[in-house]
Parts: structure tokens; C-alpha cells; sequence
């Protein structure tokens, strides 16, 4: 919110006082008998003390202002703090008011509250900042700079800060970069790294590359700490700089080896130039923990380095028990790489029950127990995470897809179909439960109602292009409404040109079109992004029905190799007979 810093206010006093007098009313409910006894042993029972109306009032717009905040209505709070000011002698709320004011760029009430504010004593180089800030509201760079540098005469942090918040919501990022250059250059700023780091930031985001630069090299010079070199490095990456940025980021480790972010930053830019050997060294290098831990296995997983990993692993159950109850879930990851899958469900076990990564343990000790043929305890599982995420929208959702999935493993569709069905009844117009309804649905030849779930989906989400695609498929290997697929899939594509998915349903509908030649170019595209079985299948099809009979049997071998039980390849391979 743009203003002076709000500080904590003592406008609860007028309150109180209302309260107290509505506690003692109440506690003095007392028989006539008893007040006249009571007016005889207390001669000052009869006291009548004055009331102050303006107290009064201010305590009740104060309190209505907060409320509104609550509300997420800062314009009503402006309002009833402006009416409060007005009424009460207490600075601060006229201080409260004035913040408020300028949050919501009401200039003619801003220059009324600081007059107001002024009469009530508040410290010069505080208004000087609210005047600022009413300066650059009004476009008056003069001023503007004026009132900053008596508020930055002080150099205290606190005032500094202040500066940086007005500069960053300014609603001229123009003029609040010229206030930058001019007020925050390395000679007048205070001795502190994260201030010189959080301006040069300021800049870079407000345009001024050249001022981010010198400030930040300035900061790299003057103290030398991780926190200025990393971002430098992070300014030379982004002006193209991959050398400069490398060469500040290995002088950084180098003298702070021990700075985990510093190395972290360090292999991911040499990951980015495919020095995978060299990010990892880097990450060996030095004190570990769960981060440096993290990357490494993620970078030799990536690269598919299936002894790397192994490696890892072997290291990681040695590493004290601190860090293996931290790693429990990258243990579990490792463990099921490796195809250790037993002990990788013990691992998962070890997850505990507030860790970040809980449900995916629990979800991947599911998926395990399923792939072990304990299909029961799988779904078993599924359901008790449904049971326990009730309240947390985006895990229900992945607990049901799970159990689904689970389902549409073992090709039972109905049952998968049923589980996003109880997914949307918890979750009703859940998209992503739509869609995998929908897929479930055409998946198990209910095809009619497939339509139907995935233009629901459409309807929610115009412009998704799995979803298009999605529908477009569905109708084009239904050979049905071939115009709408065209449409559907011609956006899709224009949406995602390079996703093989897509691509492959192109393809199949340029065959259900009987456009043989665009099929067959399109379909080899596809299989040439992606070795995706159901790609393959499209393809060999294809080439069965152009004659190419061999090269078909050739690609019907490599999908069986990719996946022997694939539904859609026993179904051309019956069909077809190659």
C-alpha cells in the first residue's frame, strides 16, 4: 500500500473508555433501595463527569476504518479516517489518515489531512515524506525531490526504506526512477548491503538497467558479501552476459564457500551452459543440506546418470540422521529410481505428517502398492487422502485424480469414471476433474458423454488447449462433427504449435478426413518429437493403409518395446492383422 510506513496506533484509547462506561452501567444495576443506600455512604455517587462527543466519534470512525481495511475496502477507510481527523487531536490518527489517503491517490483530501496532520505536531521529516509522496501524485518533480531529501536528511534506514516503498508504488514508474538516480547514488546512501541491493533491484525494475548496474557493481565492490554478488551475477545474466555472470559467481564461492544459495546459483548458470559435470562439483563442494542435496540428485536425474544416482543414494542413507530425516522424500524418489521400490515406500513412510512433501509420499506409496498388484490397499490409500485433505482444495484434486488414474491404469474406465465423479461432487466444476472424466469416459467407449464433460470443460475454459485438443481428438477418432474437431484442433495448434500431443491429433484427423499424404507428414512429425506409444500406433496405422506394410511393422515393434500392454495397439494389431 503506498504511504509513510503505517506504525502501530494507540487509537483504542477512546474506545476503551466507551467500553469502561458501559461495563460500570451495567455492573450498577442496583434495587432503589439499594442506590438510595448506596447515595448515603458514597457522597460522590452523584458526580455527574462531562462526555466527549468528538472522543466519541473519533473512536467510532476508527474503529469503522478498521473495518473496512478488513473488508478489503481501503476507500471507506480513507473516508472515515479522513472524518476522523478532522474531529480528534490525536497525530496519529490524522497520520493514519493521511497514509491511507495517498494509498488511494485522493489528493485534495491528502493536502487537507498533512495541514491537519502538521497542527497536531507531527515530526518534520515524516511529513516531508507524505508532502513527497503528494508531489509525485501531482506529477511535481521539483517538489517531489525537495520533500525526499529532507526526509532522507536524517540517514536513517528507516527513512531510506520509507523512500524506496514510495518509489516502488509511484504511479509514474518514470518519475520514480528519476527520483531514484537522483536521490539513491552510492556516495549519499547508508552503509548497508540489503538497502544498496534493494534500490539497484528498484531500478532494474523501473527501467534504469544502467543506475541497477552501477549500483549493484558499486555494492560488489564496496562489501563484497554473497548476497550483492549473486545479484550481480543475476543483472550480467540478464543482459545477455553468461560469461560476465559466471566469471562473479565462481569469485563468489570461492570466497564464501560455505553460502549454500551462492553455489546453488552458482551450478544452476552452469547447468544452463550444460556443464552438468561442473554444477555438480560445485554442489559437492562445501557443507551439505537438503538444497545442495535436492539439486544434485535432480541434476543426474535429468541427465538419466543412472550410476550417479546410484551414488547419490549410497551417500545419502550415510549422511547424519538430521539431514536423512530432512532427505526422507528425495531418499524415497532416489529409492524408486533406482527400482528399490519396497525401499523407497519405507522411506515415504518416514515423510512426516507436516512435511511439505507428505501427500506426494503418501500418493507414490499408493501408486507403488498398485504397481506391486496390492490394487485394494492402492485405492485404499487414495481414499484416506481424500479423507484428510478435505479442507485444502488443490490436494483433494490429486487425490482423486490419483485414485482415478489408479483405475484407468489397470484399463478399468468405469471405475475411473466414477472416481472424478465423486472428485466433482466435492470439487463441482473442478476443471481438471472434468477433463479427466472426459478422457476416462472416451477411453472406455463412452464416447457420447466424453463429448459432452470435455465442451463442459470448454464452456468453463474457453481458451485451454488441451481441452480443445482434448475434443477435437475425441470427435475426429469418432469420426463424428469433423468440422468442429477442424476448428477445435486448428486453435489448439495455434496455442501450442509444438506440442506432439496436438500434433498427433492433426494427423489422426487428416486421416479420419482421408487427406493420406498430410496424415503420413504429420504423424511422422509427431513421432519424431515424441516416442509416445499412442503416436506410434497413429502412425503404423497409417503406413499400413498406404501400403508401406513393413515400416509399419517396424513402428508397431518399437511401440511394443515402449509399452507391450498398450490398449490402443491391441486394438490396430486386431484390426490390421500386420
Amino acid at each position: 500500500m503506498q504511504g509513510v510506513k503505517f506504525k502501530q496506533k494507540r487509537v483504542w484509547r477512546a474506545a476503551m473508555t466507551l467500553a469502561c462506561v458501559a461495563a460500570l452501567t451495567a455492573c450498577a444495576q442496583m434495587t432503589q433501595h439499594e442506590a438510595a443506600s448506596a447515595r448515603m455512604q458514597q457522597p460522590l455517587a452523584e458526580l455527574h463527569l462531562p462526555t466527549n462527543p468528538a472522543m466519541q466519534d473519533a473512536a467510532a470512525l476508527t474503529l469503522a476504518a478498521e473495518f473496512a481495511l478488513q473488508r478489503d475496502d481501503p476507500k471507506t477507510a480513507a473516508v472515515d479516517y479522513a472524518h476522523a481527523a478532522r474531529v480528534s487531536s490525536d497525530p496519529e490518527i490524522a497520520q493514519r489518515a493521511v497514509e491511507l489517503n495517498l494509498a488511494v491517490r485522493n489528493q485534495a483530501r491528502v493536502q487537507t489531512l498533512i495541514a491537519r496532520w502538521q497542527a497536531l505536531g507531527a515530526e518534520p521529516h515524516a511529513l516531508a515524506g507524505a508532502r513527497a509522496q503528494l508531489a509525485m501524485l501531482q506529477g511535481n518533480r521539483d517538489e517531489a525531490q525537495r520533500q525526499f531529501a529532507i526526509l532522507l536528511a536524517s540517514d536513517k534506514l528507516d527513512d531510506w526504506r520509507d523512500f524506496g516503498r514510495a518509489l516502488n508504488e509511484a504511479r509514474d514508474p518514470s518519475l520514480a526512477g528519476a527520483m531514484l538516480e537522483s536521490l539513491a547514488q552510492p556516495r549519499r546512501l547508508p552503509v548497508d548491503e540489503k538497502l544498496w541491493i534493494a534500490f539497484s533491484q528498484l531500478g532494474e525494475k523501473l527501467g534504469r538497467h544502467a543506475y541497477a548496474q552501477k549500483l549493484a557493481d558499486a555494492a560488489m565492490r564496496r562489501f563484497g558479501g554473497g548476497s550483492s554478488l549473486l545479484w550481480a551475477a543475476q543483472l550480467k545474466m540478464s543482459s545477455g552476459d553468461r560469461a560476465g555472470a559466471k566469471a562473479i559467481m565462481a569469485r563468489a564461492v570461492a570466497k564464501n564457500p560455505d553460502d549454500t544459495q551462492l553455489r546453488l546459483g552458482y551450478a544452476a548458470l552452469l547447468d544452463a551452459d550444460h556443464d552438468d559435470a561442473g554444477a555438480q562439483r560445485v554442489l559437492a563442494e562445501g557443507p551439505q543440506d537438503a538444497q545442495t542435496w535436492g539439486a544434485r540428485v535432480a541434476y543426474a536425474a535429468r541427465a538419466k546418470d543412472m550410476p550417479q544416482l546410484a551414488r547419490l543414494y549410497s551417500r545419502l542413507k550415510r549422511t547424519p540422521a538430521n539431514l536423512r530425516d530432512d532427505s526422507a522424500f528425495l531418499l524415497g524418489q532416489l529409492a524408486e529410481l533406482l527400482n528399490k521400490d519396497d525401499e523407497a515406500r519405507r522411506w515415504y513412510a518416514q515423510v512426516p505428517a507436516d512435511d511439505e512433501h507428505a501427500f506426494d509420499a503418501q500418493a507414490r506409496s499408493a501408486a507403488l502398492a498398485d504397481k506391486a498388484g496390492r490394487h485394494q490397499e492402492a485405492h485404499a490409500a487414495a481414499q484416506h487422502l481424500q479423507q484428510d485433505y478435505v479442507g485444502d482444495p488443490q490436494h483433494l484434486r490429486r487425490a482423486y485424480q490419483l485414485d482415478a488414474e489408479l483405475y484407468a491404469r489397470a484399463d478399468q474406465y468405469d471405475q475411473a469414471a466414477d472416481a472424478y465423479r465423486r472428485g466433482l461432487h466435492a470439487l463441482p466444476d473442478d476443471t481438471e476433474l472434468l477433463y479427466g472424466l472426459g478422457l476416462a469416459e472416451a477411453e472406455g467407449g463412452k464416447t457420447d458423454a466424453a463429448i459432452v464433460d470435455l465442451r463442459h470443460v470448454l464452456a468453463l475454459k474457453p481458451d485451454d488447449a488441451d481441452a480443445m485438443n482434448a475434443l477435437g481428438y475425441t470427435l475426429a477418432d469418432s469420426d463424428q462433427h469433423l468440422d468442429e474437431a477442424t476448428q477445435l484442433l486448428q486453435k489448439a495448434l495455434a496455442a501450442k504449435p509444438d506440442e506432439p500431443a496436438i500434433v498427433d491429433s492433426w494427423g489422426w484427423l487428416q486421416y479420419r478426413l482421408g487427406h493420406l499424404d498430410a496424415a503420413e507428414k504429420t504423424l511422422r512429425e509427431a513421432w519424431q518429437k515424441s516416442r509416445d506409444a499412442e503416436i506410434g500406433v497413429h502412425l503404423g496405422e497409417v503406413l499400413w493403409q498406404r501400403g508401406k506394410r513393413d515400416e509399419a511393422r517396424a513402428v508397431f515393434a518399437q511401440v511394443r518395446k515402449l509399452d507391450p500392454g498398450n490398449k490402443k495397439l491391441r486394438e490396430a494389431t486386431e484390426r490390421l492383422h500386420p
